[in-house]
């Protein structure tokens, strides 16, 4: 509750403003963060931050049992279908998207877990040589971007993830993927890609989760051929 504010005024304020976030979170493409909800509900009154967080949270509690749920990613907040209604609401496409190539969530785990990282080490970490096709993919996706370069000779780039893909992960921030100690094996980078895949939403809710093009699936057999 807010200093000197009377509680009902406030409860009946909140339940106002779910009604029209809901609406708001409903009509957008992309998720909302709190100054865009703060700015967008600004006419005829502007609530405070702690009143909007107070309205996203009766409309949480409104959400409860239904279909639909109320999440913080790292780009703000959504709507979105709870995962548990994810098998059934697939059935709405007859095409089923492609799975990521392995060569293509190989590279994704290292940039999460290691991240700044050059490709020169994640071809180190995998053991063969990295597809360009493969780094392409991911840049176009939107999961990956630049973030510097590395100071030595050559001076390659270096690589993070995005507020993307942690938009399609489901994600607020890095601090909630799984825990993992350094990728120094394939052991550990099968660890990797077994909790990344666990996270769901990133291979089946993401409008980019599919399979880059058929070098992708090229790049993944000679892979195995070459590992050493």
């Amino acid at each position: 509750m807010l200093p000197d504010q009377d509680p009902a005024p406030l409860d009946i304020a909140s339940g106002q403003w779910a009604s029209m976030l809901e609406a708001l979170l409903l009509a957008a493409d992309a998720p909302l963060p709190l100054d865009a909800l703060q700015r967008l509900l600004a006419e005829p009154d502007a609530p405070s931050k702690a009143e909007v967080r107070a309205a996203l949270a009766a409309l949480d509690a409104q959400l409860s049992g239904r279909a639909v749920e109320l999440v913080e990613v790292a780009s703000g907040w959504r709507l979105q279908i709870r995962p548990v209604h994810n098998a059934v609401v697939a059935r709405l496409w007859q095409e089923k998207p492609a799975k990521l190539s392995r060569a293509l969530l190989e590279t994704l785990a290292i940039v999460c877990y290691q991240q700044p990282v050059t490709r020169g080490d994640i071809e180190e970490i995998r053991g063969v040589s990295l597809s360009a096709g493969i780094m392409r993919s991911l840049l176009e996706r939107g999961w990956i971007r630049e973030v510097g370069v590395k100071e030595v000779p050559g001076r390659p780039s270096l690589f993070g993830t995005t507020s993307q893909l942690l938009n399609d992960l489901g994600l607020r921030n890095l601090d909630q993927l799984p825990e993992l100690p350094a990728i120094k094996d394939p052991e550990q980078l099968e660890a990797a890609l077994l909790r990344l895949n666990a996270q769901g939403p990133l291979l089946s809710n993401s409008p980019a989760a599919d399979v880059d093009d058929d070098n992708d699936d090229f790049t993944d057999e000679t892979d195995e051929a070459t590992r050493h």
